[in-house]
């Protein structure tokens, strides 16, 4: 069969083409929603963990932090996924879609976290005393001065965080959700071919990471230049 035929049995014919439609469409909002709950549980337990390096406080909370933080890194996102739906929700009706950008998410919220914390940190410490000094409490300070210019810091890293995520929930499929990489597999299950359907999954997420990577560059960019 000549490209044309291929071409035409595995993405026109029965409208094939429409499970790598739904299936880019889930996939994106996994990745937008995961990602924004990850930012949110990532500066909490950032926040949580530089205060604690910082003043000693949150001594509880910080080794809650830092178990979450081993539990996660130190566990594959697949497995994580499949504990979320099959053990944790078993017994539940439960949207996948939900289930995906919480496992995502939370496995996502210990990588920002790091991120964060790192951001946090890199801000001297004279300008945490000095807000002090101004009558700021620890927390006005940390929310109208350091974390301000940490989010400005990371915001690169979290744009490459988002890429990384995004790559990730291609294993939504082991609980049965129909992202992108799964609509090419139902395309691969009904024609018989497993070649024209990868590449096509391949070439979309190539083509969704080089946008992406570009989005983050031009950012980066515009940081450089409010600088200088």
């Amino acid at each position: 069969m000549s490209f044309q035929e291929h071409f035409i049995q595995n993405f026109i014919e029965d409208e094939r083409w429409r499970y790598l439609w739904d299936g880019l469409n889930v996939t994106l909002t996994v990745t937008l929603f995961a990602t924004i709950l990850g930012i949110l549980i990532g500066f909490l337990v950032a926040v949580v963990r530089s205060t604690h390096d910082r003043t000693g406080r949150f001594r509880v909370l910080n080794a809650v932090c830092q178990f979450y933080l081993t539990v996660i890194r130190g566990t594959p996102v697949v497995v994580q996924l499949m504990i979320i739906y099959y053990v944790i929700f078993g017994a539940v009706d439960i949207n996948k879609v939900i289930v995906a950008v919480l496992a995502f998410g939370i496995n996502s919220g210990a990588y920002v976290a790091e991120i964060c914390r790192a951001g946090i940190m890199s801000i001297d410490i004279g300008q945490l005393e000095a807000g002090r000094s101004i009558g700021f409490s620890y927390a006005q300070t940390m929310w109208y001065i350091i974390l301000p210019q940490a989010f400005k810091n990371v915001l690169p890293a979290l744009g490459n965080e988002f890429i990384v995520l995004l790559k990730e929930t291609s294993v939504s499929g082991y609980i049965a959700l129909q992202d992108l990489t799964k609509g090419g597999d139902i395309i691969r299950s009904r024609t018989y071919d497993a070649f024209y359907p990868l590449i096509g999954v391949a070439l979309i997420y190539l083509v969704l990471v080089l946008l992406f990577t570009k989005l983050v560059a031009m950012l980066e960019r515009r940081l450089n230049q409010s600088e200088r």
